[in-house]
């Protein structure tokens, strides 16, 4: 039984209606007897992709309203709105983030001066599929799933297929997109509330550990050279995808002759940028005709198309450069693109072993962060391969230091990966550490990671080699701790803002 009113909008008089609900058992038909004569005529449930973590409702009224849907699970209070949908008669309403094998209850809200309520009805989502349950969390280790506060964190697995999937604080996988051909290299989050994913095929990586030619000193670490125009962690589409798993566009990379890899982002412009291979060639004196390669910073639209590119090799002095013969396949590994509150770049790379700061208009370099930079530090809070540099939201610089220490400082230094930030004073231009969490000798990651501020304070660390993706302190206590059976390059904070256009919490 609901109640109905009806507003008087001259004379402000509230007439209170009893409203009976008939329900066919069949078809699912209901109806008002309302002063207002709003009927539901019918409510289809549809899981989409077949999936147990998503369900859509298809409600037809007999007359133009606004409606939503109020849900929750079964036995709780917590109760989530879903977004309230546009006049009309025809609704679709997207419920995300359920939890599989579970009884929701709902009621079919008809907006108004004051709200009309269906009465409670209720669906069971089905087990989740096998290939997306996985035992990640592991009793015998920190797993406090409060830790993650109200976010959860998102993670690509790049075999074959590939998919996102959004997790939670118990491991269990809430949202996912899968692609039957490809794998998902890296994603991220865009300030237009979607999500941009680069994808490959699985196992196409090309690299070297040996120098062509016997020139250029050893590596450190046995560090493994990109190979040529496609080196390792190379793209080939880039997709963007809605939150209910739509894809809004996707192109091919390859058949514009752009490999990019490492970081893919979109800025407060809703401009596409990303990092792709470069080369120049290398017309030294007494050197062989050869290419060198290297990294750019290109800006992409959606049919892949570079609309501008900064490369690191049009302000580079290659004859002065000491370390050229050895890295000339891959002289720079830039791996992150993002943007500093002026809108100019941040880069990172790890063969320097130091942040770029890049002026977006004129492609000069602001400042260098690290050794042998433009800021005076502390020579403890130098980073050594780092991945993941950003402006966090407390305005300091957050990267993840694989601490990959060269070799005339192994037998000094233990091998350690750590979030470390700095508040940056680029008038004096000294760099102080904020914090330093450093995760235990165990989860060390030569390679790949990062590391984002949650947003209850804790840090989202991804231990790549490890296969770990960790909640931490700013002191590098381990508090929760997810491991994956395969090798995660980069886990990113899904806030639970990110979903706000199709869920709230209700009060």
């Amino acid at each position: 039984m609901v109640v109905a009113f009806h507003d008087s909008i001259m004379k402000r008089t509230l007439i209170i209606v009893i409203v009976c609900l008939v329900v066919a058992a069949a078809g699912g038909y209901y109806y008002y007897r309302s002063s207002s004569n709003i009927a539901i005529r019918s409510v289809t449930l549809l899981s989409p992709d077949n999936q147990p973590i998503k369900e859509d409702l298809n409600i037809k009224l007999n007359k133009e309203a606004c409606i939503s849907v109020e849900y929750w699970k079964d036995g709780q209070s917590e109760k989530y709105r879903s977004a309230i949908s546009k006049k009309g008669v025809d609704h679709l309403i997207h419920l995300l983030l359920l939890e599989p094998k579970t009884k929701y209850n709902y009621q079919i809200v008809i907006e108004g001066w004051l709200p009309i309520r269906s009465k409670e009805m209720s669906f069971h989502t089905r087990e989740q599929s096998p290939w997306m349950v996985h035992d990640w969390i592991k009793q015998t280790n920190p797993h406090d799933a409060t830790a993650i506060g109200s976010d959860m964190t998102l993670i690509c697995y790049r075999g074959y297929p590939g998919y996102l999937a959004v997790v939670d604080g118990h491991g269990t996988i809430r949202w996912y997109w899968q692609d039957d051909k490809l794998g998902v290299r890296i994603a991220s989050l865009t300030p237009r509330g979607t999500i941009l994913a680069l994808l490959a095929p699985a196992n196409k990586d090309e690299f070297k550990q040996m120098q062509p030619g016997g020139k250029g000193k050893v590596l450190p670490q046995n560090y493994y050279m990109r190979s040529g125009r496609l080196g390792f962690m190379g793209g080939t589409e880039l997709v963007e995808i809605d939150p209910t798993g739509k894809v809004l566009w996707r192109c091919k990379l390859q058949d514009k002759g752009i490999i990019m890899h490492h970081d893919v982002q979109m800025n407060d412009k809703q401009e596409i940028y990303g990092i792709v291979r470069d080369f120049r060639l290398d017309d030294r004196a007494n050197s062989a005709r050869d290419t060198l390669w290297g990294d750019a910073i290109a800006c992409i639209d959606t049919l892949g198309n570079i609309r501008h590119k900064w490369s690191p090799w049009t302000a580079w002095d290659i004859k002065h450069d000491s370390r050229l013969d050895s890295f000339k396949h891959d002289r720079f590994h830039l791996n992150t693109i993002s943007f500093d509150k002026d809108g100019n770049y941040i880069t990172s790379s790890p063969i320097e072993n130091q942040i770029w700061k890049i002026n977006a208009r004129t492609g000069k370099f602001m400042w260098k962060l690290g050794k042998k930079g433009n800021f005076k530090m502390d020579g403890a809070d130098y980073f050594h391969f780092q991945h993941a540099p950003h402006i966090n939201k407390d305005g300091d610089l957050l990267l993840f230091d694989n601490g990959d220490y060269a070799p005339q400082d192994t037998a000094k230094l233990m091998k350690r990966s750590r979030a470390i930030a700095f508040r940056l004073d680029t008038v004096n231009m000294v760099a102080t550490r904020e914090y330093a969490a450093t995760l235990p000798a165990k989860q060390y990651t030569a390679r790949m990671g990062a590391a984002y501020l949650l947003s209850n304070g804790n840090i989202l660390q991804t231990s790549s080699k490890t296969g770990c993706i960790l909640i931490t302190d700013k002191q590098g206590k381990i508090l929760w701790e997810l491991n994956s059976y395969f090798i995660p390059y980069r886990a990113i904070v899904v806030p639970e803002s990110f979903w706000s256009a199709y869920r709230t919490k209700k009060n």
